[in-house]
């Protein structure tokens, strides 16, 4: 912001050099997902910007298709995108989940027909962090004729990725879910693969994204892919081992205490629990009184006076749903930490 604030679309020498900033930074993307070539990154003002970008450009591209394929337990980003071009006159099939926030395969597959235009699922869910192996239904999304867009969000720094070889499309990213700043993301897009801006004026991102690019959030989300792909697996090893055991003690300390999504994939940092007959509003205050930061569903939909739309597709009650809390954890979580917030939920719910 002080050395190399230059605007990358000029010409001159303070141009150029944030011009070879942003390159490297994209260099960096590129290799923590697994692009085959930096030019299918995108860089956008973040994961609600790249979920738009992909999903109205397939379906601009998609002359006489007006379907959507998506599932219930989408990112509101999608959710609520799907539910506007609902009215807008498209077909949106929502596809459900099971107990465990697994996707309904047979009726995911007869959704799939010659009327769909995009299918959009995500990677890994924001609450519940069960994944879904979304590069093993590209083949029967592709069969169908249809673009193929995944919400990757949660994904970097979190899993090994290989977009390259997922098979889809377009892949919705965020700085911030890896460590980096708030307010920038990227879209990849694959290399054969037709991008119709979202925005239209400058010939910006070679003229699929126009803005003036956010030179300094780009250049700190390079640093952070860089950074969160050094050590991956262990880092991985060392966060599901803190979940693990914090999950564990809870169900075993706190009666009623529900780990949900348990049985399914599951990102290693992600802890949805549901605590039975408790408050989790208050309990959330009660431990930000100690300095512990939880979250009750998403963070994009804090304020909110429903109850999470991943839980009750999940098949839990308002009730439930209201009684549960989410707990991630990251490489800078320690086993004091941990320890702290154990003590004080079982100090708190006193079973």
């Amino acid at each position: 912001m002080k050395e190399q604030f230059g605007n990358p679309s000029s010409t001159h020498a303070m141009g150029k050099a944030a011009e070879r900033a942003v390159g490297i930074s994209r260099r960096q993307v590129a290799c923590l997902i697994g692009a085959s070539d930096d030019r299918e990154v995108v860089f956008t003002s973040g994961g609600t910007e790249s979920n738009h970008t992909a999903i109205r450009s397939a379906l601009e591209a998609s002359e006489g298709r007006k379907k959507i394929v998506t599932s219930t337990v989408e990112h509101s980003s999608v959710r609520k995108l799907c539910d506007r071009l609902e009215k807008e006159g498209y077909e949106v099939c929502r596809i459900p989940v099971d107990r465990d926030g697994a996707l309904s395969l047979p009726d995911f597959r007869r959704a799939l027909d010659g009327r769909t235009a995009v299918v959009t699922l995500m990677m890994a869910n924001n609450e519940s962090g069960v994944i879904f192996p979304v590069a093993e239904w590209a083949e029967w999304v592709k069969a169908c004729g249809s673009f193929f867009h995944v919400d990757a969000i949660q994904a970097p720094g979190k899993l090994a990725l290989d977009v390259a070889r997922s098979g889809a499309d377009f892949i919705s990213f965020a700085a911030h879910k890896c460590y980096g700043p708030k307010g920038v993301g990227a879209l990849y897009v694959r290399h054969e693969t037709k991008l119709n801006p979202l925005f239209w004026g400058g010939a910006q991102e070679r003229g699929r994204r126009a803005g003036t690019e956010n030179v300094a959030g780009i250049v700190g989300f390079g640093a952070a892919c860089e950074w969160a792909g050094k050590g991956l697996e262990q880092a991985l090893r060392d966060i599901r081992t803190l979940r693990d055991r914090f999950e564990d003690e809870i169900t075993r300390k706190i009666p009623g205490s529900v780990v949900q999504g348990r049985r399914s994939e599951r990102l290693p940092n992600t802890s949805l629990i549901t605590f039975t007959g408790i408050d989790a509003e208050a309990l959330l205050y009660a431990l930000d009184q100690k300095n512990i930061c939880v979250s009750m569903g998403s963070a994009c939909l804090s304020g909110s006076n429903e109850p999470s739309h991943v839980l009750t597709a999940m098949g839990a009650s308002e009730e439930e749903a209201k009684s549960s809390l989410r707990f991630s954890f990251g490489r800078m979580t320690h086993e004091t930490e941990v320890t702290h917030l154990i003590a004080a939920l079982v100090e708190w719910i006193k079973p």
